[in-house]
């Protein structure tokens, strides 16, 4: 749910255990066709079916948008800047 409400999007989620293993595996399969022109969502078509888990809170976004705009800016001052103190 936190997910959700933070970047204000639904969330899926799909039956099978460790589901990033599987999505890196389907980039680099992507990765070794690159040069086919083969789109990423042909490689991703035998893929489980995404569930709808959570969709965001109502008002939630008032509260994190703020707050996501100020850790873009110190990501950015950490990034450009890594010596300084946030």
């Amino acid at each position: 749910q936190v997910l959700s409400d933070v970047f204000n999007a639904p969330v899926y989620t799909i039956d099978t255990t460790n589901s990033a293993c599987l999505g890196s595996a389907y980039r680099a399969i992507h990765g070794l066709v690159a040069e086919t022109n083969v789109p990423l969502a042909d490689v991703v078509k035998s893929a489980p079916e995404p569930r709808l888990a959570v969709t965001p809170t109502a008002g939630a976004e008032e509260l994190y948008r703020p707050l996501l705009k100020r850790y873009a800016e110190l990501e950015q001052k950490v990034i450009y800047n890594p010596t300084s103190s946030c």
